[in-house]
């Protein structure tokens, strides 16, 4: 009798702990103060220089503690560790180090949350600025988009660009060449959902970079031979690794074909497939605005070293 009580114990205990196991983690995470604002969240910094985009996703870790992820104005996704919340002033906080700022003090978040928006400031040094944040859309698609007509992007005048105050992109007998560090070359036009071909040429030791609505930044540098990642040609700059690193040495010509459908993303570089239909979380460093749902320009990056394109064709959806 003894055995079987203690049988029943141990039959009851496991079906209890398994029990807990199969309820949904959004039932525990409610329990975490704070936890209301999980998710993800675009933001807009207000800056000397106007308005500039910036990321940040918070989840429950476990049933103690809420993490995070954060995309500054510049730079990559980086962990935060930990993201404090007071009861008693409803104010959040993390503190992470700096990563391309020039400053010895650490970047410090704090805001306050209400009516589905953040409000808060970021303190570095002697500097303080101010932000808001909404949540980011889904971006989910319910069907697979029709393409219309392919365009070319390129002509001898560049009609189809803006041409920022110290850009140094010219065309050259069909080729866009930028021959120095210079400004971004943007669209006229922007786009929803769209697949973009294009050819480049990066010198040895060169970077650049293929902005999707502006705000996803493809990955172009000199890293032939180099272990893939986010940060290697065809990543997703400090969100998506490439499965391989398909580069070929600096100095060729190279091809980049990439479809972006909703998040949805996937990038051909050099005839094989990278990445494929992977969702990017978020804006990357140096996008041009937070903006997700609305359509974006293509941006090519023309301040980090001298690169070359040809062949720029897109084709948009005709329907999201």
């Amino acid at each position: 009798m003894k055995n079987l009580k203690k049988n029943n114990f141990t039959f009851f205990k496991t079906l209890f702990f398994f029990s807990l196991m199969l309820l949904p983690l959004s039932l525990f995470s409610q329990s975490i103060p704070g936890s209301e604002v999980s998710g993800s969240w675009n933001i807009t910094v207000q800056t000397e220089n106007g308005e500039r985009p910036s990321w940040l996703y918070i989840k429950p870790s476990g049933t103690n503690a809420l993490v995070g992820e954060f995309v500054g104005i510049d730079g990559s996704a980086r962990p935060v560790s930990e993201v404090k919340f007071s009861e008693s002033t409803g104010v959040f906080s993390f503190t992470i180090p700096p990563q391309w700022i020039q400053t010895d003090s650490d970047m410090h978040m704090e805001f306050t949350h209400s009516n589905e928006k953040l409000t808060g400031t970021t303190s570095y040094g002697s500097t303080t600025l101010n932000w808001t944040a909404v949540r980011a859309p889904e971006l989910k698609r319910d069907h697979k988009p029709e393409w219309g007509e392919p365009v070319n992007l390129l002509d001898q005048n560049l009609s189809q660009w803006i041409l920022a105050a110290n850009n140094q992109f010219s065309m050259e007998n069909g080729v866009l060449v930028n021959k120095q560090t210079g400004g971004h070359l943007i669209t006229k036009d922007k786009f929803n959902d769209f697949k973009i071909s294009l050819e480049f040429n990066i010198p040895e030791g060169s970077n650049s970079g293929l902005y999707l609505r502006g705000r996803y930044e493809v990955q172009i540098m000199d890293s032939y031979e180099m272990k893939a990642s986010s940060t290697t040609t065809g990543g997703v700059y400090g969100f998506i690794d490439p499965i391989k690193n398909a580069m070929k040495p600096s100095g060729e010509w190279q091809k980049l074909d990439v479809t972006l459908t909703g998040r949805l993303v996937t990038v051909v570089l050099n005839g094989e497939e990278i990445i494929c239909n992977r969702p990017i979380p978020g804006t990357t460093g140096g996008a041009l605005d937070s903006k997700e749902a609305e359509p974006g320009p293509i941006m090519l990056q023309g301040d980090h070293g001298p690169v070359s394109f040809r062949n720029i064709t897109l084709t948009p959806a005709k329907s999201m």
